[in-house]
């Protein structure tokens, strides 16, 4: 079946309108007043809480017209039954309106087959009930969709009306009301909301959203499903805009019914020189049925008859209400309790839906029904807890809305209610430790998150400020803590609940910023491990799986530390296998612990140094530099080092050897074929030449560590790597000082003539020269600190050639 929208647009002004629809006139002409009950089973509703009419029932009308009518009209109620089945003459009842007999209006039953009533209102004339009754039998499809589109369209206009009556009693001087409650109201009643009202000025927000072109009523499945029934044929189609003209105020409202297109077409079809037939809208309120009308009635010929529709004889379809947030909870003692509901637009803009209860069941298996009313406003039903004894109730409990839909008894969604009573207090073993300067959170345990109705938090001076929480799942609240201003020192949490006296207290401690824990690195059979992270200094211990590690050697790099921890006692390690997954408690110096998951890594492959040798770079100047240390490298040079595999790691000729500066500023990996020769699983020798595998600002200590399967081994000292200056000559004046000549005279720390450095010359850091005041060698030989390793003393091998001095140098 195909359906088609039905859009109420909403304007004041709605430029150059459709031209089919140009002359089709507004609903806005307040017609006759009728007086509707209906009884179904001993049971009297007013109309206004009847969705659907029942073969049997009985119907009361009666027009409520003012003593002052100067026309006498004809009250005439018929049933129709399909499209292509004439009605008997039987089901057609009159009422003469004037006639002081007919004062108490009809009394007439459903009769058995009838698909739709329709109710006439005909000037007095002779032979006009004839008429009539011919009418309708002589073009029953006509009336029946006449029928059908009435209601359709008077279903729609009351969620309109609704709408527009809601925004009316808003405060044009409150515009965050007017912001909260009108997507509720779009919610509730299905109609699109214009959000550009919110940018104008607050004043004309109410105005712009009442008349704003963009404003729609939406396609409603439910009122569509219940006009379907009026016949048994093709389902409606019915198309509904509306315009407005603004008066003084929030101003009144035309609104044009698309479908008065089609009804005036089918009436007009009907148009004879004596009578025509104009539609009227439905307005419901108790046992009134107020028409409203889009043409003028005429008293001359052809005069006037106004048609309009009774909800339609079919079996009660209950609304399809559902829950906004199937997942969320609510609390049964909070005062004004809404629970949110959509899905049924017209449960809160008629009365349709009727005496319905949330109902309960407490701890003894006994029914508790607590009165609930739709309220579009509010966006859902608000449930009255008067008399309530919340004692009665569990911690959790479920509720669901039922009630009447007109006749028939339904049951609507489900909800789940909180009455938890425990109190709240710190999740898990979490001391209450925040952080003062910044924003943080606390984890709160206890129950019936959806029953607190505030929290604060009371500083040590005695102020308080209210904070933002949210309800977790598993009985938790997760409470934000702003003290991005405050000082340390002590803090309390005040939880109040709705239905309690005095808030609950919950202790906090705001301590200064504290380090932040990145990862910590253990191997499966390792002592210790290597925790990263900032601030690691204020680290007092680890424990992993209830083994002690204590802080050792600190580094930092990067703006990262990173802290070796030992394990006191190491036995109990032995039991975590790789990939294991545990939980590293950490504890700091201020008392505060946190927390940090860690997955245990393969065991580390182990090798060992067995020796190593140095080739020196060929000199090219003209003094020679000994290195005086057994592990120092000069740049330049070629290393070449060989290793022992440590049972059970052997090689396999696809692992690594990574060599690195000791801040890890500088490194390179040897791998077989590319400095790395496999002499057998045990043995490996490796050839490294600095300059090219570490770059040529490199210096300082070398490390290597075997790496297998990107699983590091520890890091084994190798060598010191020295930069050297180039020497070009000595120049020594006759009976006087001496003057060194070179470049990169800045890897110089110190010269002296003796291996004491007694009285040595300094060279200032950064000197930029090319010469250098020196001492006079001993037997062609000068001392030497150099800049990259200065605790070893270096020899260098020159003669001097005489010269006078130039101006001074450093001393």
């Amino acid at each position: 079946m195909a359906f088609r929208f039905l859009p109420w647009a909403l304007a004041l002004a709605l430029a150059a309108p459709a031209a089919a629809l140009a002359d089709t006139p507004p609903f806005d002409l307040a017609g006759p007043v009728l007086e509707v009950t209906v009884t179904h089973a001993q049971v009297t509703l007013p109309i206004s809480e009847v969705p659907n009419l029942a073969a049997g029932d009985q119907l009361s009308i009666r027009a409520d017209l003012p003593a002052t009518q100067s026309v006498r009209y004809l009250l005439v109620v018929a049933f129709l039954r399909g499209a292509a089945n004439p009605p008997p003459k039987t089901w057609f009842y009159r009422s003469d309106t004037w006639n002081p007999k007919a004062r108490d209006g009809l009394k007439v039953t459903v009769p058995e087959g009838a698909q739709q009533a329709v109710v006439f209102l005909a000037p007095q004339t002779g032979g006009d009930f004839r008429t009539l009754v011919d009418a309708v039998r002589g073009r029953p499809g006509a009336f029946v969709r006449a029928s059908q589109d009435l209601v359709q369209a008077s279903l729609d206009r009351s969620r309109l009306d609704a709408f527009l009556a809601a925004l009316r009693r808003q405060d044009p001087a409150d515009p965050e009301r007017l912001k909260t409650v009108s997507p509720l109201l779009a919610r509730s009643l299905t109609i699109k909301l214009n959000t550009d009202c919110f940018d104008k000025l607050p004043e004309l927000q109410a105005a712009c959203l009442m008349e704003g072109r963009e404003a729609l009523v939406l396609n409603d499945g439910h009122s569509t499903s219940i006009v379907e029934a009026l016949t048994s044929g093709n389902p409606a189609q019915l198309a509904s805009e509306l315009s407005a003209t603004a008066q003084a105020g929030f101003g009144y409202y035309s609104p044009y019914i698309g479908a008065a297109m089609d009804i005036a077409r089918i009436l007009d079809s009907l148009h004879t020189a004596q009578y025509q037939y104009i539609p009227a809208l439905a307005q419901l309120r108790d046992e009134r049925v107020a028409l409203v009308l889009n043409t003028p009635p005429s008293f001359h010929n052809p005069l006037s008859v106004l048609v309009s529709a009774l909800p339609a004889v079919e079996a009660a379809q209950a609304p399809p209400l559902r829950p906004v947030d199937p997942s969320a909870a609510y609390c049964v003692q909070r005062p004004g309790l809404v629970l949110p509901v959509e899905g049924a637009p017209l449960a809160y803009s008629t009365r349709f839906a009727h005496d319905m209860v949330l109902r309960l069941t407490d701890q003894a298996g006994k029914r508790v029904d607590l009165p609930a009313r739709a309220d579009a406003e509010q966006g859902g039903f608000v449930v009255d807890q008067t008399g309530l004894d919340p004692a009665r109730l569990g911690g959790v409990v479920e509720g669901r809305l039922a009630g009447m839909w007109g006749f028939a008894p339904f049951e609507g969604p489900s909800f789940r209610l909180e009455n938890g009573r425990a109190p709240w207090r710190l999740a898990g073993d979490d001391p209450g430790a925040v952080v003062a300067g910044r924003d943080d959170q606390v984890l709160l345990e206890g129950s019936a998150g959806a029953c607190v109705e505030s929290v604060q938090l009371r500083q040590a001076s005695g102020d308080a400020q209210s904070l933002d929480w949210k309800a977790e799942p598993g009985g938790q609240l997760n409470v934000s803590v702003p003290l991005a201003g405050a000082p340390p020192g002590p803090l309390t949490l005040l939880v109040k609940r709705y239905g309690a006296g005095a808030p609950e207290s919950i202790a906090l401690q705001a301590f200064s910023q504290a380090g932040h824990l990145s990862s910590f690195a253990f191997h499966a059979g390792d002592a210790g491990g290597e925790l990263k992270g900032s601030r690691l200094d204020q680290v007092a211990s680890l424990v992993l799986a209830g083994t002690e590690f204590k802080p050792g050697p600190l580094a930092s790099s990067g703006g990262e530390d990173t802290l070796q921890l030992a394990a006191g006692e190491p036995a109990g390690l032995a039991r975590l296998a790789p990939g294991a997954v545990e939980q590293a408690k950490i504890l700091l110096k201020d008392g505060r612990t946190a927390r940090l998951k860690v997955v245990v890594a393969p065991p580390r492959p182990h090798i060992a140094l067995i020796g190593k040798s140095t080739q020196a770079p060929v000199a090219k100047a003209a003094g020679a530099i000994r290195l005086g240390g057994p592990d120092e490298l000069a740049e330049g040079g070629q290393l070449t080092f060989s290793v022992r595999a440590t049972a059970p790691t052997t090689f396999s000729g696809h692992e690594t050897i990574e060599v690195a500066t000791l801040d890890g500023g500088a490194s390179a990996s040897l791998a077989s074929g590319n400095g790395l020769i496999i002499e057998d699983p045990k043995v490996a020798v490796a050839s490294l030449d600095p300059a090219k595998a570490l770059g040529t600002s490199a210096y300082g200590r070398l490390r290597f560590r075997l790496v297998q399967d990107g699983n590091p081994g520890d890091w084994l000292p190798l060598a010191t790597l020295v930069r050297l200056p180039a020497i070009r000559g000595l120049k020594c004046a006759q009976g006087g000082g001496c003057e060194l000549l070179g470049v990169r005279l800045f890897l110089i720390d110190a010269i002296a003539d003796n291996p004491a450095f007694d009285h040595p010359v300094q060279v200032p850091e950064g000197y930029p020269g090319e010469t250098l005041r020196a001492p006079r060698p001993q037997d062609g030989r000068l001392y030497l600190k150099l800049h990259d390793d200065p605790g070893v003393i270096s020899q260098l091998t020159i003669a001097e050639r005489p010269k006078a001095l130039s101006a001074a140098k450093p001393e």
